[in-house]
């Protein structure tokens, strides 16, 4: 489901009459699952390598470029995985920077489940507690999604402090970026898979110094960006 986008986006009432400086008016960050890949849907990937874009996760990441046309990116970050870096390289080269990577994105370890099909776990005794219980869930050998949770918000105020005032487009996965859209909502872990993130999908988190962050939408997968910084 895709989150209403507010209106008519604008500076905080607190800026000055000749327009806020870039701090006061906060930073955004835009949290963009990668493309789809050939297993999408159908096991689970991990931090495992080589898995690559499909046609169409190709084409969704163009579309992600297409849509930042009239905003103004500070810079570009990327999981370190190569679905997550082909994703972010349309919207690095139409923004003129390079792609810089951050494992604070990473997807979650899933340890021994890696590479594992999604049908075989979903008959598993423990996928119930994924599904309903995630906050007492570590993956066999693996990390838990309560470690996954504060590595992407730890990254994320990081990317804040970096480039205060500025928008700043995170590529990275589906449960990273829903447990960071979860505590930016107050949400408890244990309700973040109700949260829907969808390949090429892109959702905005404003954060203003002083104040609790702004979900500014989540799942979006077609209209433009630009509307989300006012003039």
């Amino acid at each position: 489901m895709t989150a209403a986008m507010p209106p008519a986006p604008s500076a905080p009432p607190s800026g000055p009459p000749s327009g806020p400086s870039s701090e006061s008016r906060g930073t955004i960050l835009l949290l963009v699952r990668h493309g789809e890949t050939p297993t999408t849907g159908k096991v689970l990937p991990g931090r495992a390598p080589g898995l690559h874009l499909s046609d169409l996760g190709r084409a969704q990441a163009e579309r992600v470029a297409e849509r930042l046309a009239g905003l103004s990116v500070d810079a570009v970050y990327s999981s370190p995985l190569e679905r997550a870096m082909e994703t972010a390289e349309p919207t690095a080269a139409r923004a003129g920077l390079e792609v810089k990577q951050d494992a604070g994105l990473l997807e979650c370890d899933f340890g021994e489940w890696t590479g594992a099909s999604l049908a075989e776990l979903a008959g598993l005794p423990q996928w119930q507690t994924v599904q309903h219980s995630p906050s007492s869930f570590r993956f066999p050998n693996g990390e838990s999604f309560t470690q996954m949770q504060a590595r992407i918000v730890g990254a994320l105020e990081a990317l804040c402090a970096a480039h205060a005032g500025g928008v700043v487009v995170c590529f990275s996965h589906a449960d990273p970026i829903k447990a960071a859209v979860a505590h930016a909502l107050g949400t408890h872990l244990d309700l973040f898979q109700r949260i829907v993130i969808s390949p090429g999908s892109v959702s905005a988190i404003s954060f203003v110094e002083g104040q609790a962050p702004a979900v500014l939408m989540v799942n979006s997968t077609s209209e433009p960006l630009s509307g989300l910084r006012g003039p």
